[in-house]
């Protein structure tokens, strides 16, 4: 269902066969050559530009390349850390929202259950419009594209995916414009949490996709309304009456 928490007992990502374990299991057994590639690198770098130019700047040079190499590597593994853990994202995006929209004046709403729908992650509200976020995470190799105007997940569609997340955003505004007696139109997007976004964000089904701080920025920058404070107010409050506060235990 739409939403839906994961608990932290049982949850598939600490078991032993689980995609997480094996992706954890083989990042651990890759030490050993992760080194040894940086070694090379640096090392090759060291007689290359000291032979070139002096000891001391290859150095440098060789210095400055572990280090890049270093990072490229804790990058990737970082990306993976929502999904690693078993998680969707959606208590990272709540951080995030807090640190950015709510700053500049937006209203957020955390796992509130959408009639039919389940729960909703964040429904965010703004003087731009509202925004009905979902988070998902995906393995780091996954690849998220659009094609046609579709959403494609390693070559495959995401219908129901997208169907649930649309559905649920029309019965938010339906029930958000009955209760505060404003026309409303509540926007879904998708919050991706690792895995390989192509020219992000991007549109497909008429959903926007990005990466969580990406998508922060889109919201920003692309208004679909213009709501003043009371509206704001009256919004909120209508979201509050509409979309009862979810009983579904979260993420430990």
């Amino acid at each position: 269902m739409f939403g839906s928490s994961i608990y932290l007992r049982g949850r598939e990502a600490f078991t032993g066969g689980s995609p997480q374990a094996v992706y954890e299991e083989l990042w651990q057994r890759d030490r050993k050559s992760r080194l040894r590639r940086r070694a090379i690198l640096a090392g090759l770098t060291l007689l290359l530009c000291g032979a070139l130019v002096n000891a001391v700047f290859g150095t440098i040079a060789a210095l400055i390349v572990a280090g890049a190499d270093t990072c490229i590597h804790w990058r990737t593994y970082n990306a993976s850390k929502v999904w690693r853990r078993g998680l969707r994202g959606e208590e990272r995006m709540g951080r995030l929202l807090r640190l950015t929209l709510e700053r500049r004046g937006h209203r957020v709403l955390h796992g509130r259950t959408v009639p039919g729908h389940g729960t909703a992650d964040q429904l965010v509200v703004g003087p731009g419009g509202i925004w009905l976020i979902r988070n998902d995470a995906w393995h780091p190799e996954t690849e998220i594209t659009s094609h046609g105007g579709q959403l494609f997940v390693d070559g495959r569609t995401k219908s129901q995916m997208v169907r649930e997340l649309v559905e649920a955003a029309a019965t938010t505004g339906r029930l958000l414009a009955e209760h505060a007696g404003i026309e409303v139109k509540v926007v879904p997007v998708l919050a991706v949490h690792g895995g390989k976004l192509r020219k992000a964000p991007f549109r497909a089904d008429g959903i926007t996709f990005a990466s969580p701080l990406k998508l922060i920025r889109w919201i920003h920058q692309n208004p679909v309304a213009d709501f003043s404070p009371a509206d704001i107010d009256a919004i909120t409050r209508a979201a509050v009456l509409a979309l009862p506060i979810s009983r579904t235990m979260t993420p430990a």
